[in-house]
């Protein structure tokens, strides 16, 4: 006899709650997805029109011969400008680059670079099938394959900065390519060299979706319906109902239970271990320290202007502002600066808004700061709000993360095997999302979605 579909409630329409929901309704289960949200795409909602998805191949997978929003692969991948007029481009193209960083620092740095990319490439091929795509990865494990580690060395558990120096003696070079942490809300001061390998994701394409990445947030929310999801917006969970010891439904803000074979959290984990759905849930995801939280932001929106996808203005001193933001816990007197589409500016900030409250002058400073820095370098830049996207405003869309915007910090080499997985504690459960492994950014996250699903299908075939 067939088997009756099982309910899965899917908490959450970001990306990795989509991206499951899409493969469970394809393979024939009833799917519900509740977003508390009176619109889709969770955390996705945040980023500016510009913003470049990798890994194509992710979402190839998840549409089959579905139509996805058209796409353009971006030429130019990010301009850095400093105060004193320098400026690097980095393009779509390992030769075009090397001959660019050869012209701004010699032909040291672009040999630099090309082994720079190498091992970046090395990285990618070593960690993509035994870690990024598995569901629990370890460390003892990943430690003794052989193969592996003879292809990471011993080298890729030193911090970035450090590794970036094997292969650029110009501090600026080390700055550029340091930003790879900044994508995973870290420091290169203690991120590991292994992303190094975002470098090479970035150089298999960075894609421009026509209409943004919600556009994309959309597509996969009308092929989820398509095979028979439903979806349920403004619709908050606030506890997850058991039977037996594992899970039996999600109960309702406005008192409603729904019946529920297993339940897939697209939330931060931080959130959930804090109570957000309640004191089993909690059970099954432990509280995230304050202190292994990656960093927050601040957003402005601009005056519209022609710029680059990804503008990004440096200070002069590297590594200042990474001390400021981690040991510290403040803003950045001298802050980086990342313009998106000439149309959103972002600098990063401490996700401690429970605990140390950004002041209102801080802010003030720090906005100050930022266009004094792009000023300086002959772009002047007129915000359209005064007050600005804050850690505040990230706390209250995600209860629980102090503003934290990409989960637990890749702080350390470890620090990756200590993030959630999708299978938790409690039959049922399962997690997914930016904050759960693989970890932090779009393609990321929708890998993450792949495992839970797969994970609820192991457990109910």
């Amino acid at each position: 006899m067939n088997q009756p579909p099982h309910r899965i409630c899917i908490l959450g329409a970001g990306i990795g709650g989509l991206a499951a929901a899409m493969l469970l309704a394809a393979a024939g289960r009833e799917v519900m997805i509740l977003e508390r949200a009176e619109t889709l795409g969770g955390k996705a909602r945040a980023m500016p029109p510009a913003h470049g998805i990798t890994m194509l191949p992710v979402f190839e997978a998840l549409f089959g011969a579905a139509a996805m929003p058209p796409l353009t692969r971006q030429r130019l991948l990010a301009r850095h400008l400093w105060s004193d007029g320098a400026t690097l481009d980095i393009v779509d193209g390992i030769q075009a680059n090397a001959d660019a960083i050869g012209r701004f620092a010699g032909p040291a740095a672009s040999q630099g670079y090309r082994d720079f990319a190498a091992r970046g490439q090395r990285y990618f091929e070593a960690l993509q099938k035994p870690f990024i795509e598995t569901h629990r990865p370890a460390a003892t494990a990943l430690s003794t394959n052989a193969t592996m580690m003879r292809r990471l060395g011993l080298a890729a558990l030193a911090p970035l900065w450090e590794g970036l120096a094997e292969h650029f003696a110009a501090p600026r070079l080390r700055q550029v390519f340091a930003r790879a942490a900044c994508c995973v809300g870290a420091s290169p001061l203690q991120a590991p060299a292994t992303l190094m390998m975002i470098s090479h994701i970035e150089q298999q394409g960075v894609w421009q979706v026509e209409g943004g990445v919600m556009a994309l947030v959309e597509a996969m929310a009308a092929h989820a319906m398509a095979q028979g999801a439903t979806i349920r917006l403004g619709t908050e969970a606030v506890d997850i109902r058991l039977r037996g010891g594992r899970v039996a439904g999600v109960a309702l803000a406005n008192g409603e239970i729904l019946p529920a074979d297993a339940v897939i959290a697209n939330a931060d984990a931080a959130a959930i271990g804090a109570g957000l759905l309640g004191r089993e849930a909690a059970k099954a995801v432990p509280a995230l320290p304050a202190n292994k939280r990656s960093f927050s932001a601040i957003i402005w929106r601009l005056k519209p202007r022609d710029m680059p996808a990804q503008s990004i203005f440096l200070p002069d001193e590297p590594t200042a502002e990474f001390t400021e933001l981690h040991y510290r816990n403040r803003l950045a007197t001298q802050p980086s600066l990342q313009i998106s589409g000439g149309s959103t500016a972002m600098v990063m900030a401490p996700a401690r808004t429970d605990t140390r409250p950004l002041p209102p002058e801080a802010l003030t400073a720090c906005a100050a700061a930022a266009r004094a820095l792009a000023a300086a370098a002959g772009h002047n830049f007129e915000f359209e709000d005064d007050v600005p996207q804050t850690p505040d405003d990230f706390t209250r869309q995600y209860p629980g993360t102090g503003g934290a915007l990409y989960g637990q910090a890749a702080h350390g080499w470890s620090a990756s095997f200590a993030r959630p997985v999708a299978r938790t504690s409690l039959p049922g459960f399962y997690l997914c999302g930016g904050g759960t492994h693989p970890g932090a950014g779009v393609a990321m996250a929708a890998i993450s979605g792949r495992l839970a699903a797969e994970r609820v299908m192991e457990n109910r075939p």
